[in-house]
């Protein structure tokens, strides 16, 4: 797949952009600040149904349309798949309401059809990488537990559902804590929260095994290649459960080798799951907010039995995350039978040439990579002779003759 126009309004920097792209490698040449990193996010946005770079949709309208009565951004793309075109749509639009405070409305159409976020899953495959990418194998797992949701949100809209529904009922369930620890009541009240994140998160837990078992198989082929056989990668999966649960749910949600295989039993891993909220009813109902489940889980970076999010190096931390994007675009077209396209932010900048030859070399393995850079002397002159290159200043895009 690939994109053949993209279409914004308002978005970040851009006031106004129509443009159409080639099935081909594509860089996107500037100076810093001009524009660049906001494309390659408006296209993630599309795909993903929110930004890579932010929790807040308010931030991607454009300073102009905020200050000049019409808060609104606009995103839109037409999509060439194998067998047919696409056209996906998402509109913010910021109003007034008469108490005073402001709302954003968030609508979203696939082909021309209002749809809800989870049905955008399969429409649009992207594959992003970004220099802060890097912190991600060191950074808080909330960053890492992002990461996978936002792969599996672009195969599986059921997913995204029990994501979205399993978020909601802590937020509700963290609030009867509190409420319950304060002034007392009747315990009854958790019961139905507690049974509806048994049911999201058992689903959430396995959907997120079974992908990193994938992504981890894949991810050490590419790294052992980039460096030689020398090191192996492993991604190790840790759920988040009481420490007194059953062995058949550390068994089950994988806490032991992957290579151990059996049929999940889901009924006994809820059961677990509702048992385990017992169990810790009363320290919860203490701190006022709910301490396990999937919200709580933790993925690692494991090479030669040292965990690089504390040990490694820049450079191993750096050769772990290309790995693992490499393991994301192999992942979602075996998932979507589509090469997805792929967005790589300053990606050559802290590469060495091995590696650097490396990803260039992957890049015909795509429909579409769009690349964006300061500096294109980093690109060899053989490659930059394949691309099509246009100049980024200040939200206006020129094609380079």
């Amino acid at each position: 797949m690939y994109i053949r126009n993209l279409s914004l309004r308002h978005f970040r920097t851009y006031a106004r952009l129509e443009i159409d792209f080639p099935a081909a490698p594509i860089l996107l040449l500037g100076a810093n600040a001009q524009g660049k990193t906001s494309l390659l996010e408006a296209i993630a946005y599309l795909a993903l149904g929110r930004s890579p770079l932010t929790n807040t949709d308010q931030q991607l309208i454009h300073w102009s349309a905020a200050t000049s009565g019409m808060p609104f951004a606009q995103v839109q793309a037409e999509v060439q798949k194998q067998q047919h075109t696409e056209v996906l749509e998402i509109v913010l639009q910021r109003s007034q309401l008469s108490n005073g405070n402001t709302r954003l409305d968030k609508r979203i159409r696939v082909n021309q059809k209002a749809v809800r976020r989870a049905a955008l899953a399969g429409h649009l495959n992207v594959v992003v990488f970004m220099p802060g990418d890097v912190a991600l194998v060191g950074g808080p797992p909330s960053a890492r537990r992002r990461n996978l949701d936002n792969l599996l949100s672009q195969v599986h809209p059921e997913y995204i559902t029990a994501l979205s529904e399993y978020q909601r009922t802590i937020s509700r369930r963290n609030a009867l804590l509190r409420h319950l620890g304060e002034r007392r009541g009747d315990m009854a009240q958790l019961d139905p929260l507690e049974e509806q994140l048994a049911q999201t998160g058992v689903m959430i837990s396995l959907y997120r095994r079974r992908a990193l078992a994938v992504l981890s198989s894949h991810a050490d082929i590419f790294h052992q290649e980039m460096t030689g056989g020398a090191a192996w990668l492993r991604l190790a999966y840790r759920p988040n459960f009481d420490s007194l649960k059953p062995p058949a749910l550390d068994y089950q949600l994988g806490l032991l080798p992957e290579v151990a295989q059996s049929p999940v039993d889901v009924d006994a891993l809820r059961q677990a799951y509702r048992e385990m909220f017992l169990r810790r009813r009363q320290e919860e109902l203490r701190r006022g907010v709910t301490l396990t489940g999937p919200h709580r889980d933790e993925i690692r970076f494991l090479s030669e039995e040292v965990d690089l999010g504390t040990y490694g190096s820049r450079g191993e931390q750096r050769t772990a995350i290309l790995a693992l994007r490499l393991a994301e675009l192999r992942w979602l077209q075996q998932q979507t039978g589509e090469a997805p396209v792929l967005l790589l932010d300053e990606v050559l900048a802290e590469l060495d040439r091995e590696r650097r030859k490396y990803l260039l070399g992957l890049v015909n393995q795509v429909e579409q990579t769009i690349l964006a850079t300061t500096d294109v002397e980093m690109f060899p002159e053989a490659f930059r002779r394949k691309t099509r290159q246009f100049e980024v200043a200040g939200g206006i895009i020129t094609p380079v003759k």
